[in-house]
C-alpha cells in the first residue's frame, strides 16, 4: 500500500505526463563498467578452459575494470563513491532482515546489501585476475594451489553474482522500479518521503 501511494504521489508531483519524476544516479562510466564487467566476465567463465588466449585477454581486461573502480570508488561522483554505500554491519543485517520482511528503506545508491556486494565482488574478481596472471608466470605456471583458487575464486564469484540478481530481483519489486533498466539509463525514481538518497 505504502509503495503504490510513494508511486502515486510521486507521478502527481511529475506533473503532466504522468510518469515519475526521474533523477541521474548511475554515471556513464559506472554502467559502462558494470555491463563490461558482466560480458567479459560470462566470456572468461565460458572459455577458460577451451580458448586460452582470448581468456587470458578478457582477465587483463577485467584487472583493469576493477582498478579503474576502486579509483572511481574514491574520486568519481557522489553515488558511485565507497563512502557513499559502504555501511557497518549492523546496518547491512538491519537491511536485510527489513528486506526478507519487504520492509527495507529504499536508496536511491546503493543500498547496504548492494553496497557491500560490490566490494566482495571486487575482492573477489581482483583474486581471479591475480591469480590467473600468475598461472601465466613461470615461477607459477601448473602450480596445483593457484589453479585451484583461481578455479574456487571464479566459483565463488559465479555464487555472488547469483546473490546479486537475486537482491535486484527482489529490490525492483519490493520498491517498484526497475533496477536494470536504471543502470542501462542510469536513471532512478526520484527520493520520495522515507528513501534515502
Amino acid at each position: 500500500m505504502a509503495m503504490a501511494r510513494d508511486i502515486t504521489e510521486a507521478m502527481t508531483n511529475a506533473g503532466d505526463d504522468q510518469s515519475p519524476a526521474t533523477v541521474r544516479v548511475w554515471d556513464p562510466l559506472v554502467r559502462i563498467f558494470h555491463w563490461s564487467l558482466v560480458g567479459l566476465f560470462a566470456f572468461a567463465f565460458l572459455t577458460g578452459d577451451e580458448w586460452q588466449k582470448p581468456h587470458e585477454t578478457a582477465g587483463y581486461v577485467v584487472a583493469g575494470l576493477v582498478a579503474f573502480r576502486i579509483l572511481w570508488g574514491v574520486i568519481g561522483p557522489r553515488h558511485a563513491r565507497f563512502a557513499n554505500f559502504l555501511y557497518g554491519p549492523g546496518t547491512v543485517a538491519t537491511f536485510l532482515g527489513d528486506s526478507v520482511r519487504m520492509k527495507a528503506r529504499r536508496y536511491l545508491g546503493h543500498n547496504p546489501a548492494g553496497g557491500l556486494m560490490v566490494i566482495a565482488l571486487l575482492a573477489v574478481l581482483a583474486a581471479i585476475s591475480l591469480t590467473g596472471y600468475l598461472m601465466t608466470t613461470d615461477a607459477y605456471w601448473g602450480v596445483g594451489w593457484v589453479e585451484d583458487l583461481h578455479e574456487g575464486a571464479a566459483f565463488t564469484a559465479l555464487a555472488l553474482i547469483g546473490l546479486h540478481v537475486g537482491g535486484v530481483v527482489l529490490a525492483s519489486f519490493e520498491h517498484g522500479e526497475n533496477l536494470v533498466r536504471a543502470m542501462v539509463t542510469g536513471r532512478k525514481r526520484a527520493a520520495g518521503p522515507g528513501d534515502i538518497a
